[in-house]
């Protein structure tokens, strides 16, 4: 028997990074995964990583899943997509909100429409999906639903460190807003057996993402492997809903 047994998981940012390996790790617990990300196919980002990679590679390992294409900036798509999974496999129990767009540039040089799209894709969305898996969650008795942060969510030292001279004020922003939902949500569907927690690497983790951006390497010896966080994120979601909720933890925390 695995621990996630019976469980069905969207996990979004799917085809690459944390989200994949999440996605891994959480169909080799025996959950029945819904994939979801931009990146179907090979072709259609600059960055590696596709949804097929990551369904092939659970379904190698003996696992269930399915790769659902969206663009979570639309709100269409994230309906969508909760609509296609209940379709294909009648419940959602474990939503892992991972997908992010991100752009590192200081504040007075931020463009409006990127801003906007960040705050889409890693408030809104997580918010908008959230709202669609709940009445399922209730009528089970049980769900979780686990937010991926960062450190940079915390407020910047003055005078500034390495990390406010790299422009993620907004980032920051983001990730500190996602942080409030996950314990508002906490709050509001304890009486539910619904648990909502958030997880942030403790050390940059070399991603295609964060090696595009710059933020670490492949060697980088203070880097963490993906697998900490899938493993910190299966540690999470494995626990009774009513035991483990309203966490702001980091991967390498002690938990539950």
């Amino acid at each position: 028997m695995g621990e996630l047994d019976g469980r069905v998981a969207i996990v979004t940012g799917a085809s690459r990074g944390i989200g994949a390996a999440i996605a891994e790790a959480f169909g080799a617990a025996g959950a029945r995964i819904a994939a979801t990300a931009r990146t179907l196919e090979d072709g259609t980002n600059r960055l590696p990583g596709t949804l097929r990679d990551t369904v092939g590679r659970i379904r190698d390992a003996g696992g269930t899943a399915e790769a659902f294409a969206a663009d979570l900036s639309v709100p269409g798509d994230r309906t969508r997509l909760v609509s296609q999974v209940l379709d294909r496999y009648g419940q959602v129990d474990i939503l892992v909100n991972n997908a992010a767009v991100t752009y590192f540039t200081p504040v007075a040089d931020f463009s409006p429409r990127r801003m906007a799209l960040m705050f889409e894709v890693q408030v809104n969305a997580p918010t908008h999906l959230a709202q669609l898996v709940i009445p399922g969650m209730r009528e089970r008795g049980q769900g979780w639903i686990l937010n991926i942060s960062s450190v940079a969510a915390r407020h910047p030292s003055v005078p500034p460190d390495r990390l406010a001279g790299l422009g993620a004020t907004v980032y920051g922003m983001c990730k500190a807003a996602l942080e409030r939902l996950t314990t508002g949500l906490a709050a509001e569907l304890y009486a539910d057996n619904i648990a909502v927690n958030s997880l942030a690497p403790t050390q940059v983790v070399p991603t295609p993402g964060t090696l595009f951006h710059g933020l670490t390497t492949e060697n980088d010896p203070n880097a963490e492997p993906p697998e900490v966080m899938a493993a910190a994120a299966l540690a999470l979601c494995r626990e009774p809903a009513g035991k483990v909720t309203g966490r702001i933890a980091c991967s390498q925390d002690p938990l539950p």
